[in-house]
């Protein structure tokens, strides 16, 4: 999220099929929240594996919907160059595009995790999309880092929301990139550590929760004029 993103003006009506940075966070929010949510069913057996999967399938269409915006706030994929063929993609552009594409596959996982009956349909319609959305969001925070760096000119601004939402980005990607080692599918159908794939989804949903709240406009800390 770059801090030109971040500005809004209260004053100017925004048709409700419009994307913003509000919208985007708090559909991230409520995503992260139905994840946090299904999980937390899980580890603490609040109830069905049934709920946690429709619970997680829900919060995936979130996220679908925010990466969408993500794309559109980010302005145009390329830039000129005066080296080259003349232009190259944007790091905040590619970082949108590869989390929205990570959340296509989450849908894929979640929706697949609904209906899967056989191991094979759990390894290559759960597994395999769930460890390609979460291959997609490590390689996005990583752009977030350049994409910060080139708009800055430094790594380190701690005074600055934008810097401690891409950190926590990170550490929920991590977390989930560690819940799909986790709920790796054994030839028997069993997971290979349930617990470890749980509390990584668990601690990577509360992550974007807080990721994207931070840089909610609306808060007093992000109130900048251009």
């Amino acid at each position: 999220m770059t801090q030109q993103q971040i500005i809004e003006s209260p004053r100017v009506p925004v048709p409700f099929l419009a994307p913003t940075v509000t919208k985007q966070s708090w559909s991230f929010m409520i995503g992260s929240a139905l994840f946090a949510g299904g999980t937390a069913i899980s580890i603490w057996d609040l109830g069905s594996a049934n709920l946690t999967n429709i619970l997680c399938f829900i919060g995936a269409w979130f996220f679908t919907a925010a990466g969408l915006m993500q794309v559109i706030l980010s302005g145009n994929a390329s830039v000129p160059v005066d080296y080259g063929a003349g232009k190259m993609f944007r790091a905040v552009w590619l970082a949108a595009a590869i989390q929205s594409f990570g959340t296509i596959m989450f849908n894929i996982s979640t929706s697949a995790a609904l209906t899967a009956k056989t191991v094979r349909a759990e390894e290559r319609l759960v597994w395999n999309p769930d460890a390609g959305g979460s291959v997609a969001f490590l390689i996005s925070a990583v752009f977030v880092y350049v994409a910060y760096y080139r708009e800055h000119g430094r790594i380190w601004e701690p005074r600055d929301s934008g810097w401690w939402g891409a950190q926590i980005n990170m550490i929920g990607c991590i977390a989930f990139a560690v819940s799909v080692v986790g709920a790796f599918v054994r030839t028997n159908g069993s997971t290979a550590d349930t617990a470890l794939a749980n509390w990584g989804t668990f601690i990577g949903a509360i992550c974007f929760f807080l990721a994207s709240m931070i840089v909610l406009p609306q808060l007093r800390w992000n109130r900048h004029t251009p």
